[in-house]
């Protein structure tokens, strides 16, 4: 079954670009990985501090892998420095 989340991040004033340099640089790597469906990072227009990153992952194995990947140890280990807060839903497709 796969796995769908929406992860939103609001970044600090002075954390915005870091913040989208940060979550930029994991697209590419996640989207290549095994398992991952869909991976992209969107960012708000008229708040330009909100960030969301869309993901959905083949099963918990495939986001398993995702969470022990290297890009994604570079990102843990950084973004909270830039980041005000950061919380997650998981999604349900309708219909």
């Amino acid at each position: 079954m796969t796995i769908t989340k929406k992860v939103t991040f609001i970044a600090k004033k002075d954390g915005v670009e870091k913040m989208k340099e940060l979550l930029s640089a994991m697209v590419a790597p996640s989207k290549a990985e095994d398992g991952c469906i869909f991976y992209d990072i969107f960012q708000c227009k008229d708040r330009p501090e909100k960030f969301f990153a869309v993901e959905t992952w083949r099963d918990e194995a495939a986001l398993d892998g995702h969470k022990a990947s290297e890009h994604y140890k570079i990102y843990k280990s950084s973004y909270e420095q830039y980041c005000e807060d950061k919380y997650s839903d998981e999604l349900e497709v309708l219909g």
